[in-house]
């Protein structure tokens, strides 16, 4: 032990000696908080990503919006300020859009970075971008999709109305459910019945609720295929079920596809059979389609559930705000309607507010992915060296304090006023729960259509009652996405 020590305290005065000897005429890197650099960072990777929000905040608050952790050899830079975010992501995007390179565990869930999340900046990445923006997400084709959306607001009624007004409810399990539901036929182009939609539900959750117990083994991956083996054969299996659930919908879909004479709604995976890889001159292999295939299901639906849990969630403890927002639901689409019509959400301001003020206070991601920097570049006066890694504190921007008045409220309000707040950060970024520049989310139009209108239709054929004794509780906890620690139960009482 004594030896050990000697040596890590050798490394850390070099370290800081060589440091020293740099010219102070050259931009340093952001200050780490650690005398110690990789001993500082055991003592939240100890505690996972919880862990590490917590301690970030506390860094951020002694040493300033941008600082730096030695988490491996290269430094990890994390910005919690949305003006040096605009700077970078918008302002001097292509630095800024690449990513690192992937864990053996993301290797094998993205397969080999051939997904649009992780993807390497370049070519494929363009590609497989373009597709989807282009194709399942090109505004039309969304709208093709209006009676998917209507078919899940009936699952959801329905289930609401068994058993809301009796007893208290879990409301983040209907809207896994149903999320799943919708984007299953998104991806599949079929409707899948209800085990098979709990199925596939089953093996992305799996995968996604299991993945930080695996980070373990991306640290020395020699040596962890060693130690732990029997957790990487517990990862590969996981991946494997994951397999055996979405290749069978694959060919299936791919069997349709190939059939004359077919009148069918386009599906994603009809967009993926015969994409070509301009890099490698190739078409995907199926094990690429099914990563793609899970990213895509992945993106609409535990991100939707969770915050539209978080929005009802806040519903439910400000009643007044729940029915400021009825009454506009009435105002334009008439006190009689059953339904409101996706067009009519559109021309709701206060609900706009609500789903804002949600995406604001909860973002379902607190940090977006990291990003690499492709050249040596300078970020607050702050060097940020070639291939380094960034990370974007979405949660800390939008609950900036000198930015937002009472930033821990929940006020719609504040996206009431003449100055409309710009989510995808184009004009510059006070909140960015999509991410923003190259590198936002391709989905953050389908997102909020899903949102408004779901919000819209619970509030409007239900009342949302606080339950005695399961009363709100606001408390985070960090899963794939921030989720509520004690999630919502409520009663829902129809109108």
């Amino acid at each position: 032990m004594e030896i050990w020590l000697l040596i890590l305290v050798s490394l850390s005065v070099s370290l800081l000696l060589f440091r020293g000897r740099k010219s102070s005429s050259l931009p340093q890197l952001p200050p780490d908080p650690n005398f110690l650099p990789f001993l500082g960072t055991l003592r939240w990777l100890r505690q996972g990503f919880t862990g590490l929000n917590i301690y970030l905040r506390s860094v951020h608050h002694r040493l300033g919006p941008i600082i730096s952790l030695r988490v491996s050899s290269r430094p990890a830079i994390f910005v919690a300020n949305g003006s040096l975010a605009h700077q970078a992501l918008v302002l001097n995007g292509a630095v800024f859009a690449d990513r690192p390179p992937a864990a053996p565990t993301s290797k094998i869930t993205s397969s080999n970075q051939h997904v649009i999340t992780s993807g390497i900046y370049g070519a494929t990445w363009r590609t497989l971008r373009r597709n989807l923006t282009s194709e399942i997400l090109q505004p039309s084709r969304v709208r093709s999709y209006s009676h998917a959306r209507r078919w899940v607001l009936e699952i959801l009624s329905d289930r609401f109305r068994k058993h809301g007004s009796e007893e208290p409810i879990v409301v983040v399990d209907h809207f896994h459910y149903a999320m799943f539901a919708l984007l299953a036929l998104m991806c599949f182009g079929d409707k899948l019945d209800e085990e098979q939609i709990k199925e596939v539900g089953y093996v992305q959750r799996r995968m996604l609720l299991n993945f930080s117990r695996f980070n373990i083994l991306n640290l020395f991956p020699k040596l962890t295929k060693l130690i732990y083996k029997s957790k990487w054969e517990e990862f590969l299996q996981i991946r494997r079920e994951q397999e055996d659930v979405l290749l069978p919908l694959i060919r299936a879909r791919r069997k349709i596809v190939q059939e004359e004479n077919k009148d069918y709604v386009q599906s994603y995976v009809d967009t993926l059979l015969d994409l070509e890889l301009p890099d490698e001159k190739r078409k995907l292999n199926e094990n690429e389609i099914i990563s793609l295939c899970s990213e895509f299901l992945n993106g609409g639906t535990d991100t939707t559930a969770t915050t539209l849990q978080w929005i009802m969630a806040n519903l439910v403890k400000n009643p007044e705000i729940q029915e400021r927002l009825y009454q506009e639901i009435k105002g334009v689409a008439g006190e009689e309607a059953k339904e409101i019509e996706e067009e009519e959400a559109h021309k709701m301001p206060y609900l706009k507010a609500v789903v804002l003020e949600g995406l604001r206070r909860h973002p379902p991601g607190h940090m977006v992915l990291p990003h690499s920097v492709t050249e040596d570049t300078v970020l607050g006066g702050y060097k940020i060296p070639k291939k380094g890694t960034v990370n974007f504190m979405v949660a800390e921007i939008g609950r900036d304090p000198a930015v937002w008045d009472e930033p821990m409220a929940f006020k719609p309000e504040r996206f009431m006023g003449e100055e409309s707040v710009d989510i995808t950060g184009s004009r510059g970024i006070k909140m960015m729960p999509f991410g923003a520049g190259r590198r936002i989310c391709p989905g953050i139009g389908l997102a909020m259509l899903h949102l408004e209108y779901y919000v819209a239709n619970m509030v409007r054929e239900f009342e949302w009652k606080e339950v005695k004794g399961c009363e709100v509780d606001l408390a985070e906890k960090v899963e794939f996405t921030v989720v509520m620690k004690h999630p919502l139960k409520a009663r829902a009482v129809p109108r």
